[in-house]
């Protein structure tokens, strides 16, 4: 398949809300194989559509070369929906492919549980917790049009503003493709 260059911060697509897949077709079935060939590419556990410049509310994630998930399939969630949080959140850092070297502790729900269709349009239930449920949660984030900073309160955001802003300009060095400004 083909690896796609990966939007940053500051590209509109990526304030956008997507939108849901009415049918899953072969065209659906390639982008989702770049997806996954762009996310291990940029050594990345979970990508959102939209963070490839497609519409499509979809996600993929891969959590098996995190210590401890090795044995979690590698999951493909069209038109998700977060049916359950629960009400024990957790601090945890994160990052973002279309937020490169930018790091920060997120307050998140500790357990979930999604429900999207697989690439057989089967209807799936999922419950997760700790990483992979913030991970789900930080790409289905992306579906809605937000990045993670979007979660920090203000005077966290505002002492990034300098970070964002080199990445916005695409003014650093990053090792895997990324759009042009």
């Amino acid at each position: 398949m083909a690896i796609v260059p990966i939007q940053l911060y500051g590209d509109k697509i990526l304030t956008e809300k997507s939108k849901n897949v009415k049918k899953v077709d072969d065209e659906l079935i390639v982008k989702i194989k770049n997806m996954f060939d762009t996310m291990r590419n940029a050594n990345g556990i979970g990508l959102a559509a939209n963070q490839v410049g497609y519409s499509e509310s979809i996600f993929v994630i891969d959590v098996t070369p995190v210590e401890g998930y090795e044995k979690i399939k590698p999951i493909v969630a069209i038109n998700p929906q977060i049916v359950l949080e629960s009400d024990e959140t957790v601090f945890m850092e994160e990052g973002c492919l279309s937020l490169p070297d930018l790091r920060a502790d997120v307050e998140r729900p500790e357990k979930i549980k999604i429900r999207f269709i697989d690439t057989d349009e089967n209807e799936v239930e999922l419950e997760a917790e700790d990483l992979y449920a913030r991970v789900i949660l930080h790409e289905y984030d992306h579906l809605l049009g937000k990045t993670f900073p979007d979660r920090l309160e203000y005077k966290i955001r505002k002492k990034l503003q300098k970070e964002l802003r080199l990445i916005t300009e695409r003014n650093l060095d990053i090792d895997y493709p990324v759009t042009e400004k």
